[in-house]
Parts: C-alpha cells; sequence; structure tokens
C-alpha cells in the first residue's frame, strides 16, 4: 500500500526525524548554556544560546505542523485504499458474498477496521523520527560519558522490550472485540431488515434481548481491551522512568565527584527524560499496529474470497439476437422471442438461478445451444437479466436508480408506463429527480415492486427472467402490467415465474411442469 504513495511515506520519515531531533538536541543547548552563560559568566555566549533554544522551539513547531498534515495524509491514504480495495472486490464478488461473508463482517471492514489501519499508517513518521531521535540523544550522551550514554542506548530498549509481553495478550483481546463486534452489526442489520416483519409478528422485543446481550458481549469485550491498553500504558511510563532514574542517580553522583559538570548533569537529566517521548511514541504505535493488523487480517480475509462462478478461459460469444434457454436438468425450454410463463411451485427460484447462471447446474444449461459456463459473466449479465421480486434497492436519485448502466432502446419513462409505475412517480414531490433512500423506504412494497419492475424492463435485457414481478400489486394493477409487458417485451425472450393467470392469459407458451 506505501507503494501508491512513496512521497508521502517518505515525507512523513523525514518530518517526523525533523520534528523530534530539535527537541532531543534542547536539554544539551540548555546544559551548555549554564556551564558556559551562567557558571562562566559569558553573558555573550548565555544570549546566543537562549536565541539558539527559541530558535529550536519555532523550528519544532514548524516541522510538527508539517509532520501533522503529512500524517492526516497516511492515515487518509491507508483508510481510502482499504475502503476502496474492499469497496472493489465486494462488487466484484456480487452474489458470491453472501455466501462466504456476513453483512456484519463487511460493515465492521468499512466503518470501524478502516479507521485502525489509517492510524497504523498514521503513526509511521512519528516512530521514525522517535527512532532517529532516540539514536541522536544516545550518540551524544556517549560522547559526554560512555557510562551514561551506555545507561541509556542499552535502558531504554531493555524497557521497551519489557514491554512486548503486554502485546500478545492485547492482540488476543482485540481479536475478540472484534468478532463480537461483526456479530452485533450482522444482527443489528438482520434487525434492520426485517423491521416491519418484527412489527408485524410482534417480535421486538425479543430481538431487542438477543441484540441487548450481543451488545454486552462487545461492552465486556471492550472493558478486557481497556484493561490490557492501561497495563500496557502504565508500562510505557514506569519502565523508561526507572531508566530515567537511573541515569539521573549517575549523573548526579558523577557531578559531586566533579566527573561531569553541573551544566552537563542538566543536559543528561533533560535528554533522559526526553528519552520517555520517543520511547512511549514506539510503544503507542505497538499497540495501534496491533489494532491495525487485526484490522488488516479481516480486510486480507475478505480480499481473499473469489468468485464461487468461474470465468471460462476462452469465453464464446453468444449469437446475436434473442437467445433461447434450455435448462438440461429440468427439461425446460423458453422459445426465442416468446413470452413464456412458468409455474413450477418451489422450484421456479432454483431454476430460475441456473439460466441467469447465478448458480453452477450440475447439467449443461444453454443459451441459443451455447453452455452458459463458457459466456463471460459480464457479457452474461448484460444480455440474460434475473430480476428477483426482492431485489434490493441501494439510495440515489430515482432516475439513475432506474435507468440501466448501457442504455438500450427502452427509456426510463417507457419503463415506467410498462410497469405501471407513473402514478408512483407523480406522488414524489420531485418526481423522477426524486431521491429514494436505501432499500426504497419511501414507498410502500407493491410500489417498490413496480419500480423494481420497471427497472428490469429498463434494461431492454435479449433474455429478461422475472421472479413474481406482480406479487404485491391488486389484480386490476397486474392485469395492466402484464399486458403492457407483453407489448413492450415483443419478440424478445421473457420468462416469467407466477401462478397468476393473469400473466398466463397473455402468454406466448405455459409451462406447467418441468420433467
Amino acid at each position: 500500500m506505501l507503494r501508491g504513495r512513496p512521497w508521502l511515506a517518505a515525507a512523513a520519515m523525514v518530518f517526523g526525524a525533523l520534528w523530534l531531533v530539535p527537541g532531543a538536541l534542547l536539554p544539551l543547548v540548555v546544559g551548555a548554556a549554564i556551564d558556559g552563560g551562567i557558571a562562566g559568566g559569558d553573558t555573550a555566549t548565555l544570549v546566543w544560546l537562549a536565541v539558539l533554544v527559541l530558535g529550536i522551539g519555532v523550528t519544532q513547531a514548524v516541522f510538527g505542523g508539517a509532520m501533522d498534515f503529512l500524517s492526516a495524509g497516511m492515515w487518509m491514504h491507508g483508510a481510502s485504499t482499504t475502503q476502496r480495495l474492499v469497496s472493489t472486490h465486494t462488487t466484484r464478488l456480487g452474489a458470491s458474498l453472501r455466501e462466504q461473508a456476513s453483512s456484519g463482517e463487511v460493515l465492521a471492514i468499512t466503518s470501524a477496521d478502516i479507521d485502525k489501519i489509517g492510524y497504523g499508517f498514521e503513526v509511521i513518521g512519528r516512530v521514525v523520527g522517535s527512532i532517529v531521535a532516540f539514536l541522536t540523544v544516545g550518540i551524544v550522551l556517549l560522547t559526554y560519558s560512555p557510562l551514561l550514554g551506555g545507561v541509556a542506548l542499552v535502558g531504554v530498549p531493555l524497557a521497551v522490550a519489557g514491554i512486548g509481553p503486554l502485546i500478545a495478550p492485547l492482540q488476543r483481546k482485540l481479536d475478540t472485540q472484534r468478532e463480537e463486534l461483526s456479530a452485533v452489526n450482522a444482527l443489528g442489520s438482520d434487525i434492520v431488515s426485517g423491521l416491519r416483519i418484527l412489527r408485524g409478528i410482534g417480535g421486538e422485543r425479543q430481538f431487542l434481548g438477543r441484540f441487548r446481550t450481543a451488545s454486552q458481549r462487545v461492552r465486556r469485550a471492550g472493558v478486557d481491551v481497556a484493561r490490557s491498553e492501561s497495563w500496557l500504558t502504565g508500562a510505557e511510563v514506569l519502565l523508561p522512568g526507572l531508566v530515567t532514574v537511573v541515569i539521573t542517580w549517575l549523573g548526579a553522583r558523577l557531578a559531586v565527584a566533579g566527573t561531569i559538570s553541573v551544566g552537563e548533569l542538566v543536559a543528561f537529566y533533560g535528554a533522559s527524560a526526553f528519552l520517555v517521548i520517543p520511547v512511549s511514541t514506539t510503544t503507542e504505535s505497538t499497540g495501534v499496529w496491533a489494532s491495525a493488523y487485526v484490522s488488516a487480517r479481516k480486510a486480507c480475509r475478505l480480499l481473499s474470497l473469489r468468485p464461487l462462478l468461474a470465468e471460462p478461459s476462452e469465453p464464446v460469444r453468444l449469437p446475436e439476437g434473442p437467445l433461447e434457454p434450455h435448462d438440461a436438468e429440468s427439461g425446460f425450454t423458453a422459445v426465442a422471442g416468446k413470452l413464456t410463463v412458468v409455474d413450477v411451485g418451489a422450484g421456479a427460484e432454483e431454476l430460475a438461478s441456473r439460466l441467469a447462471r447465478f448458480t453452477d447446474a450440475r447439467r449443461p444449461v444453454l443459451l441459443s445451444g451455447v453452455p452458459v459456463e463458457r459466456v463471460a459473466l459480464a457479457e452474461l449479465r448484460e444480455r440474460v437479466v434475473y430480476a428477483h421480486n426482492q431485489d434490493l434497492w441501494f439510495s440515489g436519485v430515482l432516475a439513475d436508480e432506474v435507468a440501466p448502466d448501457v442504455p438500450g432502446d427502452v427509456s426510463v419513462e417507457t419503463a415506467l408506463w410498462a410497469a405501471d409505475a407513473d402514478d408512483v412517480v407523480a406522488a414524489l414531490p420531485d418526481g423522477l429527480a426524486e431521491r429514494i433512500g436505501e432499500r426504497g423506504r419511501e414507498v410502500s412494497g407493491g410500489q417498490r415492486q413496480r419500480l423494481s419492475l420497471a427497472r428490469a424492463l429498463a434494461t431492454d435485457a435479449d433474455v429478461l427472467i422475472l421472479d413474481e414481478p406482480t406479487s404485491a400489486v391488486d389484480a386490476h394493477t397486474e392485469a395492466r402490467i402484464s399486458e403492457r409487458v407483453a407489448t413492450l417485451r415483443r419478440g424478445r425472450t421473457t420468462v416469467v415465474f407466477s401462478q397468476s393467470p393473469l400473466w398466463a392469459a397473455v402468454a406466448d407458451e405455459v409451462v406447467t411442469r418441468c420433467s
């Protein structure tokens, strides 16, 4: 992912170093001011070093602002790239996604996990700056006193290593929290999608209890994570603090013995206190990376999923004009260019899925003699459209929702007329410009079904498969729709799965049994 914006990552690392290194040198300048300016009585040196201290502060503020800007860019790059990859891949998976991942898992990745992955990128600049600043301070301290410099260079890494055992339990608890969060998201999504049904059967209280139970599991997992994080935070302060105490104690003894000056003692104390900053930054980033690792692993699992329907290695083009679907398993054939009504009961949905290749059949399914598994899926989806009466709506402008991706000979207005949805559009304040919310909740079930039928008719597909397209409308409306669809689709292959006699009345062929 860093390969996509290498200049951004490099700039964040450079400015992270430029942000912390001046702060690392500040205690040394103060120590020199004490020795040369105050103890030595050199006013000019004192003034010059005081100006240098001010310059260091301004420089650090400027570079710190630049680093924050670049770190925010790193966060946006990590989060947006993850979201784009996941969104593109889930779109490519299509109908295969539902069988391989829950809606709660996808929701958790695109809502919470992308933030954590972004934070994993955001701390890179500060971590690199911390490492550079630590090495700078350590090398400078070695030049003043090998003993104190050695204590700093050895003690601080040991302090960081001492924090390591706290990371594994934190990661395990983060895994548990992430699983519980996916479960509660999935439950919440199911409850929202079935809210009308729940109210109809009086099941709100039962599902409210289930949601509360799941929420409490998430809360308990969060408390466990917070407990581990509190131990980690305490260790971040305690262990580097012990190193600072040791350096200060040794420095004081060396100063009393006359081995180092008072200014050098102040410089050592300030430098050892400063070391807490890079150490705490590094340990903080360890926790951030642990969370990012858990989230990235979930995203990678989703990205590793592959469509259940394989693309043909050597695709075969379908012939032009009306197509004739044939299902060898049931013996069903829809004559090309005809309106065929199928009444086969419970097997209707399975047959429709095979004809449109949403599932692979045990025996061949042909389109005008061409096996469907040898047709590229993109061409198959364009030429053969399967419209289920429970298809979902995304939020968007109504005209854009009804219009197909590839415009055909059927206009949006004509499709709405054929679906008898003119009154639905007329009742909306902005007509076709009205913005319809997710799942089309602004309209009734029957209105939504007519709009869905209009959307299917607008594709002007060579083969249009409709599954109970008028199950939620009254008989008068169904009669108008069936007659108009028959007129609009004349000369193109249309398969309607319905038990209604009104559709049978306008059909060219009626199939009531498949062998």
